[in-house]
């Protein structure tokens, strides 16, 4: 019986970071799948956001107003980013951008630990959420479940704007054929710009929710990149369930990759990315390009 709990718990361990790196990821797969840009700098807007939610929060005295302003600090930021530097790689080939991004990116770091530090800093969950609950004989972090719980929302509320509202069926149809969406007369450039900082707001706010679960350190952007990329690559560009189901993929797999093979939990996911591959080039709900 105590074998079973251990499985139970870790499950749930799995479904936490699975949820967590589903929200960082559900923006950069649209981007990847309607604006074609491999934006290593995503990563860096992760961590920027655990960083200014962690600065917030402490100056405030509120993490739910870090957990609102932070996020529209660094879609702001994404705004420049994408209108100043990135638009103008756009048509020579993912090359400039990743060479762009990747730059940006550790630019983005080293400013982090010149302003912070490079000590782990630790946010506080917020009252509400301190505390835990009996499950399976053991005590569950509620802030665990609230991270499930929002996650969740985020993936309703993404899904309903894609499926549901105009702007939804032109980012879709972007993600298809961007072209000919623009000969239709929409404004594509500012769709973009739109997707791009809306990735950015997901990820930030990512950021600010893992700060008092994962700490907030100067190697976070690192951390959460390859993750990321393995998601967006198991998924599919531009599926959002594809984003969601291979984020609840990785995150079993670090669970019980930890468990049962603590020193190969890196590699499974590679392992899993090539099976996936194989099988089907496009991801798991990718079309073809």
């Amino acid at each position: 019986m105590e074998a079973v709990e251990i499985y139970v718990v870790q499950l749930m361990h799995g479904l936490v970071y699975g949820m967590l790196i589903f929200m960082v990821t559900s923006g950069l797969t649209l981007v990847l799948g309607m604006m074609g840009i491999l934006n290593i700098t995503h990563a860096a807007f992760y961590m920027l956001g655990a960083y200014f939610g962690y600065s917030l929060a402490l100056s405030l005295n509120s993490f739910w107003l870090s957990l609102l302003i932070s996020p529209l600090i660094v879609s702001g930021l994404a705004v420049i980013i994408e209108r100043f530097f990135l638009r103008g790689t756009y048509g020579g080939g993912h090359i400039p951008q990743v060479l762009l991004t990747f730059g940006l990116f550790f630019i983005i770091s080293e400013l982090v630990r010149l302003i912070w530090g490079s000590t782990p800093l630790r946010l506080a969950e917020p009252a509400l959420l301190e505390g835990g609950i009996s499950f399976m004989g053991r005590v569950f972090p509620i802030y665990r479940l609230f991270i499930i719980g929002f996650s969740s929302l985020i993936f309703l509320a993404m899904a309903l704007l894609l499926l549901r509202t105009r702007i939804g069926v032109i980012i879709r149809a972007a993600v298809s054929d961007a072209d000919m969406v623009e000969a239709l007369g929409n404004n594509v450039p500012a769709y973009f710009v739109g997707v791009f900082a809306v990735g950015a707001f997901l990820a930030a706010l990512a950021g600010v929710i893992a700060a008092p679960l994962l700490s907030v350190f100067s190697g976070m952007g690192d951390q959460v990149l390859i993750d990321c990329f393995v998601v967006v690559i198991i998924g599919g560009f531009g599926s959002l369930v594809g984003a969601l189901i291979a984020s609840l993929m990785i995150g079993q797999l670090q669970a019980f990759g930890s468990l049962w093979f603590p020193e190969l939990a890196l590699v499974l996911q590679f392992l899993l990315m090539v099976v996936v591959l194989v099988i089907r080039p496009t991801g798991l709900l990718g079309e073809e390009i």
